[in-house]
């Protein structure tokens, strides 16, 4: 125990040089945290951005079997671009979409190209996959490999918000049309400004969770429009009253379940065909298993299945390969 002697015994500290040296500690602190503070929220922003996943990386090259031996296959890098679409049934506002133009586009002028459209989840933005799906260099290097035919990528925004729901779907809000957006004026604007395969049979449509469920929703209202529809972990009954205004007949209207029926024999004249999956652990699953039975009776060519996982990017990301590659199968140029 200190003696009570021992601070009279030393010299005083003059008070300005005590509070020059607190100022100093203060600084210190201020600066370490403000590094701490700005070091987490790059963090943060990161993993926002990649959801924990290494950052998109294309490969300069890849290896590939052949009959003629093994060897190395340069990358080519796919154009990503950024346009602005003005949607008429958006009440005249501006969409930002995402597009990617496989390899070859600029020099093989001549050639037209399917299109696949992809819809994003809620929360969300067309960027993610890009991002966090790294779906770009994905058909880079599949066409590198040889397991696939080129595809022009369509990403839109479903929102002018990152805290609206739209649905992808007509909601009673006026200017709020997001599936007339997606069938008619983003495919005009995407056909008149590229050189895409200007009918059903080279157009798809898909999406993750929110955006598979619009998928299918846009591809069943418009049977022939879209000759593949592909819904990655969606859902197939409506489930925000208030979006529709708790009009059930709206609400059945958005919902797959329903609609598939009365559109089925014109899905099946137009070959449409339906591709989807969900992890088994997914509180969806039970939607998609009895969505598969529902097509099976209706005599609609599709495929499902399911995959150990839940409803997340790690699964979104592994079957993306497949998913592209599914899109240059039922796609024609």
């Amino acid at each position: 125990m200190r003696a009570h002697t021992t601070v009279a015994q030393k010299p005083a500290r003059p008070v300005g040089s005590r509070w020059l040296r607190a100022a100093l500690v203060i600084v210190v602190c201020v600066v370490l945290a403000g590094t701490g503070l700005a070091g987490a929220a790059r963090y943060m922003s990161t993993f926002w951005l990649y959801r924990g996943f290494p950052a998109p990386r294309l490969p300069h090259s890849v290896v590939v079997h052949s009959r003629r031996g093994t060897h190395k296959v340069r990358v080519v890098p796919p154009t990503v671009q950024t346009i602005s679409v003005t949607s008429p049934a958006l009440g005249g506002r501006k969409d930002a979409v995402d597009v990617v133009l496989p390899p070859g586009y600029t020099s093989q002028s001549r050639r037209r190209y399917p299109v696949m459209y992809l819809l994003h989840g809620f929360p969300g933005y067309p960027s993610n996959f890009l991002t966090v799906g790294d779906i770009a260099n994905t058909e880079a290097t599949l066409l590198a490999k040889g397991l696939m035919r080129p595809v022009i990528l369509v990403m839109p925004a479903g929102t002018f918000s990152f805290f609206a729901d739209e649905e992808w779907a007509n909601n009673v809000e006026p200017g709020n049309n997001w599936e007339t957006f997606v069938a008619r004026d983003l495919v005009n604007a995407i056909d008149a400004r590229y050189r895409t395969v200007r009918s059903g049979s080279g157009r798809g449509i898909g999406g993750l969770s929110e955006g598979g469920y619009g998928a299918l929703n846009i591809g069943i209202h418009h049977p022939g429009e879209f000759g593949l529809l592909e819904s990655w972990s969606g859902y197939m009954m409506a489930d925000d009253p208030e979006l529709f205004g708790h009009d059930l007949a709206l609400m059945r209207y958005y919902s797959p379940a329903d609609q598939v029926v009365p559109a089925a024999a014109r899905l099946i004249a137009a070959r449409t065909y339906i591709w989807f999956y969900c992890g088994a652990s997914d509180e969806l699953a039970g939607q998609n298993v009895d969505f598969n039975a529902e097509l099976t009776q209706l005599h609609i060519a599709h495929l499902f299945f399911e995959r150990p996982g839940t409803h997340n990017w790690r699964l979104w990301r592994e079957l993306m390969g497949q998913a592209l590659i599914t899109a240059s199968e039922h796609l024609h140029g």
